[in-house]
């Protein structure tokens, strides 16, 4: 029995290093190449507020999540983003194709997500990205690309990618 344990730990182990090998070689694959101008882009939320990613971004690193309200893996991640945003962290959100400023509103609202929100209903925004992936999770720091994921993240992936970017 002791011996059949080892070798299922073993090869447990075996798996969770060939799966996280194959979830960073598709991150690769699957981040965008984003523009020199990324942080310059000019935004604006559905509420009207400027957004400045090098200014919000100047005094604690900042998470730009681009998400949609009909991405699958978007349903695990963005309540850990309302979450960060929710206890004061620094984030500000991008919904791809995700309808009109009004269908938008209301579903944030259903979902009782108060996050500062950009919409790119017609998904401009993220082609200049050459974001193609949902959820897509920038971090930037000072004005700088420091991090970007594509997928799935945790709520304690996304705190911790947000405190290597800050040391």
């Amino acid at each position: 029995m002791r011996v059949k344990l080892k070798r299922w730990l073993r090869e447990g182990v075996v798996l969770l290093l060939i799966a996280a090998a194959a979830m960073l070689v598709m991150d690769q694959f699957r981040k965008p190449t984003l523009p020199s101008a990324f942080v310059s882009t000019p935004l604006q939320t559905q509420d009207g507020q400027d957004v400045d990613l090098a200014a919000m971004s100047q005094e604690r690193p900042l998470l730009v999540y681009v998400w949609a309200t009909w991405c699958g893996v978007c349903r695990y991640t963005t309540p850990s983003v309302a979450k960060i945003a929710q206890e004061g962290g620094n984030v500000v959100s991008v919904a791809l194709r995700s309808g009109d400023d009004e269908t938008l509103s209301t579903w944030l609202a259903r979902k009782h997500y108060a996050l500062p929100t950009i919409n790119d209903a017609q998904g401009q925004l993220a082609k200049s990205w050459q974001v193609q992936v949902t959820p897509t999770l920038v971090i930037v720091s000072k004005g700088e690309v420091k991090s970007v994921t594509t997928g799935f993240t945790s709520g304690w992936g996304m705190k911790l990618r947000l405190w290597w970017a800050g040391i």
